[in-house]
Order: structure tokens, then C-alpha cells, then sequence
């Protein structure tokens, strides 16, 4: 919850200072929070991957963008197309403008791959399976396995390289790649056999006598509810959809989904070991990201320019105050959250 609120406020802005502030407050959380476990070293490779985002949205625009703005940085050479493709062009002149507008896009993207990559890196997937409601079991084992395959990977592929950095093998590019990529989708492979074969000695995938009517009416709750949130984030995160779209359609589609999960959860006979208790410091590290989302939304409801700074004319983004304030307070979980390998 911390994360996905740290990465709703940053989608809801492009300002530079702004987005750098989310990214450190999320790195510097990571560093005083995460375990020894192998799925938290992996937010280093969400930040490469949003460099690589930053470089592509930059080429893309260098290339498709079109001409935005007065100040020509460079012009390239400008393919001819044919006429069905009107508005369409490929090279043509590059501006100044144009260029930190798409800086500032792919910003952003990198930004809420962070906010992911902490979710990863901070994130047990084994507790967030025995955490979710009994009626989601099958879905949480999915939901879980998916998490938890990038940590793994990145586990399998630092494993693999210093095996070969411990033979000598020293090679690089192509065949390097094609030494690194067997062993590590192997390894992949038996994790998921062996993941497979421990659910199945737990009883997962079993499933108990429900009559038809009750079956029918929970998943018909689920999947008013799940349209719901989902109609709700998108108008949260578009500032153009209409009022009641975003935060009351939210509301509806959470209420709707705890209804028929309650439902189902009293008709799927499940226990769990030593059981994760929501206490203070949960609510505490949940409200602390949640505050950076209501400071972001307060200030674009009176109407902050700071929170997308112009780009024409050129001018330096000035840091808005309201939303600063509110993502330092996500900064909270450094001190709140647990020790790592301690539970709250």
C-alpha cells in the first residue's frame, strides 16, 4: 500500500524535483528496511530499468515526437512518407522543449517502476500469501508467483555470473548470454517445480463443497468490485475523467469486493500458521503513503502549477511545497516499519 500510494502521487505530476524527491524517499526506505532475503536486492535493477525507460521515451521522441516548440536544438534528416500518414513524421527538427517534455515523461515512468521495484525489494511474497483473504487463495498463489519471479531471476542470473566469473569464463555480448541464459531459466524452472510441489503438500488447489447459487453470486460481487477499483484508479490518475469516476467509483468497487469476499471466505475452510496481525505500525506505514497522495491531490485541486511545470517557454520547475511535504511523511516507514526480519 505504501508503494502504490508513493507511485499514484508521482504519476499524478511531472515535475522533476518532485518526481527525484518520491525516488529518493523510496530509496531511502529501501535501504533502512530491506532484509538479507533474495528478493531484496532487486530494486537496483528496477533503477536501471528506469534509466533505460528515460532513454527510450528520449529516442522515441527524438525520432517520432514531431516539432514542439521554438527553440531547434539539432535537425535531422526527414524520411518522406506518404500522404495517408499525415501528422506523422520521422526525424525532422528537434527542440528544446519537445526534449525535456519527454525527459520529463519518461521521468515519471522510471519513477513508478521505483516505487515497484520497493515494493519488491520490501515485500515478503511468502507473509503476502498467507496475508490475503481465504478466498483469494488461488488467485494469491498466482499473484505471489508472479511477484516473486523478477527477485528470483535476478537471484538465478548473480548466481550464474560469479559461477562464471569463478571459472574464468570472461566473455561478453551474445555468448555471454547464451552461457548465462540456460542455467538461469533452468534454475527458474526447478524453483517453480519444487514451489509447485510444497503448495501441493499445503493443499493448495483444493477445494470444498459450495453450492452453485452462493459460487455464482460471490464471483459476480468480484468482478463488480474489480471493475469498480479499476474504473476508480483510472479516474484518479486521469485529471480530465468526471468527479464521480474517480474516488466515490473506488469506494463502490472496494465495498463491493469486500461483500463478496467475506462471502466467500466463510465458505472455504482455511487456517493459517502463526497469522500476520494488522497493528499500529502497519496503519502507520499505510497512512504515512497515503498522506503523500492526498498532499498531491489537494494541491491539484487548487490548482498548484508547480505540479506540471511548462515547458515552453524553458524555465527551472519550482518544487511545490503541499506535495513535498506530504511524500517526506512517506519517509516515516525508514523508523515505523519493522526491522527487517522482525514482525510488527
Amino acid at each position: 500500500m505504501w508503494a502504490l500510494a508513493l507511485g499514484t502521487a508521482a504519476s499524478r505530476s511531472t515535475n522533476p524535483l518532485l518526481l527525484g524527491l518520491v525516488l529518493a524517499v523510496a530509496g531511502y526506505v529501501v535501504a533502512a528496511r530491506r532484509s538479507t532475503q533474495p528478493w531484496a536486492n532487486s530494486y537496483g535493477v528496477f533503477l536501471r530499468l528506469g534509466l533505460i525507460v528515460i532513454a527510450i521515451r528520449t529516442v522515441l521522441h527524438v525520432v517520432f515526437g514531431g516539432a514542439f516548440g521554438t527553440t531547434v536544438l539539432v535537425t535531422l534528416p526527414q524520411a518522406p512518407l506518404p500522404g495517408w500518414a499525415t501528422g506523422v513524421r520521422i526525424g525532422g527538427p528537434v527542440t528544446a522543449e519537445g526534449l525535456t517534455a519527454a525527459v520529463y515523461d519518461g521521468l515519471r515512468l522510471a519513477v513508478l517502476l521505483g516505487c515497484v521495484g520497493a515494493a519488491n525489494a520490501l515485500a515478503n511474497p511468502k507473509r503476502l500469501l498467507r496475508s490475503l483473504p481465504a478466498a483469494l487463495y488461488e488467485v494469491s498463489v498466482a499473484v505471489v508467483v508472479t511477484l516473486s519471479a523478477a527477485p528470483q531471476l535476478i537471484t538465478s542470473a548473480r548466481q550464474v555470473r560469479r559461477a562464471r566469473l569463478l571459472r574464468g569464463d570472461q566473455a561478453r555480448g551474445l555468448p555471454a548470454l547464451r552461457t548465462v541464459l540456460v542455467p538461469v531459466l533452468q534454475d527458474a524452472l526447478d524453483r517453480s517445480i519444487a514451489l509447485a510441489a510444497a503448495m501441493d503438500s499445503r493443499g493448495y488447489g483444493r477445494t470444498a463443497g459450495v453450492p452453485p447459487a452462493v459460487r455464482r453470486a460471490t464471483a459476480a460481487m468480484m468482478l463488480a468490485g474489480l471493475l469498480g477499483m479499476c474504473v476508480g484508479v483510472y479516474g484518479l490518475l486521469d485529471a480530465g475523467s468526471p468527479v464521480l469516476v474517480g474516488l466515490p467509483m473506488l469506494v463502490l468497487g472496494v465495498a463491493i469486493a469486500a461483500g463478496g469476499l467475506l462471502l466467500a471466505s466463510r465458505r472455504v475452510p482455511r487456517t493459517r500458521y502463526r497469522p500476520d496481525r494488522w497493528r499500529a505500525r502497519e496503519a502507520l506505514v499505510a497512512l504515512s503513503g497515503l498522506a503523500a497522495i492526498a498532499a498531491v491531490l489537494t494541491a491539484e485541486a487548487i490548482g498548484d502549477p508547480d505540479l506540471v511545470p511548462p515547458v515552453a517557454p524553458l524555465s527551472w520547475p519550482s518544487l511545490p511545497v503541499l506535495p513535498a511535504v506530504g511524500v517526506l511523511v512517506a519517509l516515516l516507514p525508514a523508523w515505523l516499519a519493522p526491522a527487517p526480519g522482525v514482525r510488527g
